[in-house]
């Protein structure tokens, strides 16, 4: 029997206010264990939450840039639940009037034509704490500095078919996100995560099958082993004649396994109610004309003028547009007078390299535009080569060194004097007497060699272009 997979996700994704977003308490990655914690986030009896406009401002330019409607008439509910991350023991969340809802996005399916997902709904919640397990002391500790921190639940329809559609559509959103600043989305950092719904059925039956939830998955390939895993897992429960449960799964990707957490919650399960503490918002379309004025350039936006404007190829675009940081870099170097294809070359092959090599991540990268831009033009210029303008780029990249003071210390600039290339070329070809007859002799390949040997001989620094032509003038010569 031929199996279909049918999936959505729910995306959860941290934005990037200073604060939270009922209080006052900073957002900030990193800070000791509960040093961000208030009376309001801890849950403390007596306390008023107040809403971080940011946050709604950052809802509704998700909303726009995702092709979704915007809700004029919002409300907060309770979402009630029991859970010692949970100070509270409810979360302020949207289920009845969600602030975006009936979006798009258009991703690639596994033989890359285009297919539409469609965005049920996008809603407007707070976080929950961080339980952190001590094996050692065998026991839980928890972290309330993530409460309250302003998320946006960003629901899919089940419009899933593969693995690649799920990655398709991620990676189109975490440039949105980004591009429009309303998050950093460090899966590492679980400023982005997703949870999969996935659910098999016999390819051609129009019924979905029963479908599992694998929780809280933070990295690309996480997420397609987990799908890989997880699709088998139910295919061959139904093909031994067995039952698919509905339930929560957590994934873990060291082993390579989900395991069961708890059984599927439904709505009705969290006893929702209006939130009592938070009066209804009203959105005016003077508002969102406003938000939509001045949202930035989106991925697709920017992809268009780079092939359109600057005459990069598709592939290019695509991979300057997977980070904000490439295109900071990219940008900032053309506008300092880079050939844009040329810069793009440079920060797809050296720049990328560095990074890997260095296991640094792009936001964390301290090459400044100017530096490259400054590399590039020695390059272009024949004051480097591109070799040695290599080397530069990688002590920029590490040690932060200014890329001209560094060219003059070291003596690596080109010999520009060509007439001081022959009395060195002229050694070489006495010291290769076996070479140069051979070349003489009709065997071209011979030319290679002693090519090498005058490159070396001038320590690469005179340009490659002029010594070869000088030194086939000198061969001939004799």
């Amino acid at each position: 029997m031929e199996w279909e997979i049918v999936m959505g996700l729910e995306v959860h994704t941290e934005l990037a206010t200073k604060t939270k977003i009922f209080c006052g308490c900073s957002t900030e990655f990193g800070a000791g264990c509960n040093e961000h914690v208030c009376e309001i986030c801890s849950g403390m009896p007596g306390t008023l939450p107040k809403l971080n406009e940011k946050v709604l401002e950052y809802a509704i330019r998700t909303g726009l840039a995702t092709n979704c409607e915007i809700t004029r008439h919002n409300k907060f509910d309770r979402k009630n639940y029991f859970y010692p991350d949970l100070p509270k023991a409810y979360q302020i969340s949207q289920l009845y009037f969600p602030i975006c809802h009936d979006g798009h996005l258009t991703v690639k399916d596994k033989d890359g034509n285009d297919k539409q997902i469609g965005i049920h709904e996008i809603h407007m919640e707070e976080d929950a704490g961080k339980l952190i397990h001590d094996d050692f002391e065998e026991c839980t500790l928890v972290d309330y500095n993530r409460c309250g921190v302003p998320l946006l639940e960003i629901v899919s329809e089940p419009d899933f078919r593969s693995a690649e559609e799920v990655i398709s559509y991620l990676e189109q959103l975490r440039g949105i996100l980004q591009f429009t600043g309303v998050s950093d989305c460090k899966m590492q950092e679980g400023s982005l995560r997703a949870d999969v719904n996935l659910s098999v059925r016999p390819k051609g039956q129009k019924e979905f099958g029963t479908r599992t939830e694998m929780k809280n998955l933070n990295s690309f390939h996480a997420i397609q082993r987990a799908i890989a895993y997880e699709a088998e897992r139910q295919i061959e429960l139904l093909e031994d004649g067995e039952k698919v449960t509905q339930e929560t799964r957590r994934w873990d990707d060291n082993k390579g396994i989900s395991y069961a957490m708890r059984s599927k919650e439904d709505a009705q399960d969290y006893k929702y109610f209006p939130e009592p503490d938070l009066p209804p918002l009203e959105i005016s379309e003077e508002t969102i004309e406003r938000i939509q004025n001045e949202m930035p350039e989106l991925p697709a936006q920017k992809k268009a003028r780079y092939i359109n404007v600057l005459g990069l190829p598709e592939y290019d675009t695509e991979v300057l547009t997977s980070d904000r940081s490439y295109v900071k870099l990219f940008e900032e170097t053309v506008a300092l007078g880079a050939d844009a294809k040329v810069a793009s070359n440079w920060i797809m092959g050296e720049v990328m390299k560095l990074l890997k090599d260095t296991a640094t991540l792009p936001e964390d990268m301290t090459l400044s535009a100017k530096d490259l831009a400054k590399i590039l033009e020695m390059v272009g210029k024949n004051t480097i080569n591109r070799g040695t303008g290599k080397t530069v780029l990688e002590k920029v990249f590490k040690e932060g060194v200014d890329p001209e003071a560094y060219v003059k210390e070291n003596n690596l600039a080109q010999i520009t004097d060509l007439s001081a290339l022959r009395p060195v070329i002229e050694e070489v070809i006495a010291n290769n007497e076996k070479s140069v007859n051979e070349y003489k002799g009709g065997k071209t390949q011979a030319m290679g060699y002693i090519m090498g040997q005058a490159m070396r001989a001038l320590k690469g620094k005179a340009p490659a272009q002029e010594v070869q032509k000088l030194l086939k003038e000198m061969l001939d010569e004799n």
